[in-house]
């Protein structure tokens, strides 16, 4: 994706901000019920998840999903493709061991701002995950290479970064499987995760995704750090909603992300300190 906002992203991005203030309130785009936006079902609570109103809640923070990741161990490459089953909502959280959280960054490789990402996230040996856009794996390669030889994560973000709700099956299909096979040419295997842009999703993003092998990743805790609200409050929405498996959201590319990059210099010690364990789904 294009780090320069032209019009037409401006206008998305204004499109989007609506949309992801429904994902920050647990209300995600489905096209069930006739193409209609729909609420995540309700569902019991993730173990370990502090309870509503608990201490580590947020604003920021969204209902976990019903659904749940179930322990799986290691298979062969090949095997991996098996298509996992067609969600109807994304994971909001993943399990917890004890008290750890998975941090992501959407939008990138960007040479500007994820090399300082990987080099925090270095010093204090802890993994992250990175959805990627195709654009931007096209452009540089290098730097994926870097992510994955660093421990973290890569996930599918489409190639163009669009409204996945307005675009045909095919375009959707499109978006998805360039981006699958820009990141399998570059680390030699596909992604296994993937997550709509603006958190927009529908049930074509679902059928899609789960026929290219993957499953879906929204989040618990958004810092709406692309609003460019400074890191200070960057660093508070992440403190504020920390919990047993809490998905931050955050951004390396896509505009200025260099509020991102101090907050996360801020956050990250604080987070361990405390307790904390920074880690990636096992899959």
């Amino acid at each position: 994706m294009k780090k320069d906002q032209t019009p037409e992203r401006r206008s998305v991005l204004r499109i989007a901000a609506g949309l992801g203030a429904l994902a920050t309130a647990g209300l995600l785009v489905t096209e069930g019920n006739g193409g209609q936006v729909a609420a995540p079902k309700a569902g019991p609570a993730g173990a370990g998840a502090p309870a509503a109103g608990a201490p580590g809640t947020s604003a920021h923070r969204v209902r976990a999903s019903a659904y749940r990741l179930q322990p799986m161990t290691t298979v062969p490459q090949r095997a991996r493709r098996t298509r996992p089953p067609v969600r109807e909502h994304p994971f909001l959280s993943l399990p917890a061991e004890g008290r750890s959280m998975v941090l992501t960054f959407d939008d990138g490789p960007d040479p500007d701002y994820t090399p300082d990402i990987l080099t925090t996230l270095r010093r204090y040996g802890v993994p992250a995950m990175f959805f990627v856009c195709g654009e931007m794996v096209a452009q540089h390669r290098d730097l994926l290479r870097q992510m994955s030889e660093d421990g973290h994560v890569i996930g599918n973000h489409t190639w163009s970064h669009p409204l996945m709700p307005s675009l045909s099956a095919a375009r959707i299909r499109s978006e998805m499987g360039r981006t699958s096979d820009a990141v399998e040419g570059v680390l030699g295997h596909p992604p296994l995760w993937y997550r709509a842009p603006f958190g927009a999703w529908n049930r074509l993003s679902f059928q899609i995704g789960a026929e290219l092998g993957m499953e879906p990743l929204g989040w618990t805790v958004d810092t709406l750090d692309w609003t460019e609200p400074g890191a200070g409050t960057i660093v508070s929405r992440v403190l504020d909603g920390a919990g047993p498996g809490v998905v931050v959201l955050s951004h390396d590319a896509g505009g200025d992300r260099s509020q991102s990059v101090v907050a996360l210099r801020n956050y990250l010690p604080r987070l361990l300190e405390a307790g904390y364990r920074i880690t990636v789904p096992q899959r």
